[in-house]
């Protein structure tokens, strides 16, 4: 099977997609949600509430070498055993990827887009640093880690389901807070972390970066994704040139449209007409208005570990009612211009 490296983005238009994890106990309700609700590129959940092991710093964490996750998920340190060169144990064998290996028993037959996701290495290394690392070495185990990890990861997806098209995100929360002062690592030492990780995977899968707060967006860009997953409202249109260059070069916007952080509303209008203002602010700033829609997918802001299944189904209701309207209007600009 042979695979151009960073391959182009081809998806459908209008899709709506999960992000992270999910709130159910039980894998095969949590894949069957996915599949339910976003069929065309169903995410794999992780479920830190049958397991903290499965939350995102937890997993990120198993393997490394010193490194010891507790059943509750936090981080225990043998300072002596902590090596950067050490290689990482994938472990997705273990209890920290039951929902991962759930979904990919179920979708061994696809022949379409799939979705797969690792914390990102400023994430983990902040992480790692709290929990009493030095710093440098704090970031230079994240940095080898998170790749060792992703290249696992694609490896495990490719023997599993070899005929899908893999979509890869980083997932990066911590990256929005990259260019506070005093923040542990640089900006420019930031993106060539995140750099690192999203070169690990792009040679099989349509890479993706996500970060679910305000960032400086160029940074984000700059550590080169094809897709970039932000909020809605979180200040795109500050950086409409280069998002317009980006979108020009092929690059899609993944929209948090749906917020998890409080009330939301039984019925999309509100979330399609916030979507749409941002859209024309950008095109206001010189993006392309047919990019903007044609390639872009709806997605909530993030995570739902601590919603109720009830809870989740409606924000995921919410998602993919806005991608309807997504599609519709990217459908009615393509036939517009004859394309």
């Amino acid at each position: 099977m042979t695979i151009s490296p960073n391959p182009a983005v081809r998806l459908p238009v209008g899709l709506a997609t999960s992000i992270g994890c999910l709130p159910h106990h039980d894998p095969s309700d949590a894949v069957e949600f996915v599949l339910r609700h976003t069929p065309a590129l169903p995410a794999a959940p992780s479920l830190p509430g049958r397991s903290p092991r499965e939350g995102m710093v937890a997993q990120a964490a198993s393997g490394i070498a010193g490194v010891v996750v507790g059943d509750d998920g936090s981080l225990d340190l043998d300072h002596r055993a902590l090596d950067p060169e050490a290689p990482i144990v994938p472990g997705f064998d273990t209890d920290a990827f039951v929902g991962l290996r759930a979904f990919i028993n179920v979708v061994a037959d696809r022949t379409g887009p799939l979705k797969v996701s690792i914390t990102g290495p400023v994430t983990l290394g902040v992480a790692l640093h709290a929990a009493g690392i030095e710093r440098d070495l704090a970031f230079r185990i994240a940095g080898r880690a998170v790749r060792q990890r992703a290249r696992a990861l694609i490896d495990l997806v490719l023997q599993r389901v070899p005929q899908a098209q893999i979509v890869a995100f980083v997932d990066e929360p911590a990256l929005a807070r990259l260019t506070e002062p005093g923040f542990p690592v640089g900006p420019n030492d930031g993106v060539d972390l995140v750099s690192g990780a999203l070169a690990a995977l792009e040679p099989l899968a349509i890479t993706g970066l996500h970060c679910c707060g305000v960032a400086d967006w160029r940074l984000a860009l700059a550590a080169g994704p094809r897709i970039l997953s932000l909020p809605v409202g979180a200040g795109a249109d500050c950086h409409a040139g280069v998002m317009g260059d980006f979108l020009d070069d092929g690059g899609w916007l993944a929209w948090g449209a749906v917020p998890v952080d409080g009330p939301i509303g039984p019925a999309p209008d509100l979330l399609w007409r916030r979507l749409s203002e941002e859209f024309g602010a950008l095109a206001a700033g010189g993006c392309d208005a047919t990019l903007l829609r044609t390639n872009a997918m709806v997605t909530p802001v993030c995570g739902m570990p601590h919603h109720g299944v009830t809870q989740a189904e409606q924000v995921m209701e919410l998602a993919t009612g806005v991608a309807h309207r997504l599609h519709d209007q990217a459908i009615g600009l393509r036939l517009s211009v004859g394309a």
